[in-house]
């Protein structure tokens, strides 16, 4: 678990290019900033570990491009505390950085290959989620339900009902929206029956996988 000195400057540079393209969050960027982004990926990838780029992980994913993470994280505003759910596990990394804004991190993975690694890996870098699942995202976690915040980590045709239902009132829901491109939405719950939606640019994510079983 190597984190040299360069790599330390490479992400000082690396939090530099995030705020030139809009990032201002100050939590968000210390978090950009503290960890080590190299040790989520495979080993070949180390060295572009620090380009503001998406790099393929196991089980065809891929961890997202830096800029995305930031600008994911800084719309969902985390405040220490609060109880997120995060759809996509993935590597990690999107974890690490709520777990680094203060939330209370629940998240669900499809791959299984994935969803096992991570979880150990995690733990070995300190950062404790307070429940990792293998399960369909697209179903949330009913069992937690009333999150401040939800964060949907890869592109879905349309936004699930059941993670709409289990925002609590006054919770965001933050989730890339399409088919090839995405649009990133931020959904706000009003009531128990109104949301209002925001769009925030195009972005590329893979595909939100569904069933599972």
């Amino acid at each position: 678990m190597k984190d040299s000195f360069r790599q330390q400057g490479k992400r000082k540079q690396l939090v530099e290019t995030v705020k030139e393209k809009g990032i201002t969050d100050k939590k968000v960027l210390d978090a950009i900033g503290k960890i080590p982004r190299h040790l989520f990926m495979d080993s070949s990838f180390e060295d572009h570990a620090y380009q503001d780029k998406a790099f393929p992980i196991a089980a065809d994913q891929t961890i997202s491009q830096p800029f995305t993470v930031a600008f994911q994280s800084q719309l969902l505003e985390v405040k220490p505390g609060e109880k997120v759910l995060e759809i996509g596990t993935g590597s990690g990394y999107q974890t690490a950085v709520l777990c680094e804004l203060g939330a209370k991190v629940y998240s669900i993975e499809r791959q299984q290959e994935l969803y096992l690694k991570t979880k150990r890996f995690l733990n070995q870098l300190g950062y404790r989620p307070k429940y990792l699942s293998f399960g369909d995202g697209y179903k949330g976690l009913p069992a937690y339900k009333d999150y401040d915040k939800i964060i949907v980590t890869a592109g879905a045709p349309y936004v699930p009902k059941p993670l709409l239902s289990q925002l609590k009132i006054g919770g965001k829901l933050v989730i890339p929206v399409g088919l090839e491109n995405q649009t990133m939405y931020l959904y706000k719950r009003k009531s128990g029956t109104e949301f209002e939606k925001k769009a925030y640019g195009d972005f590329r994510f893979v595909p939100l996988l569904e069933d599972k079983n």
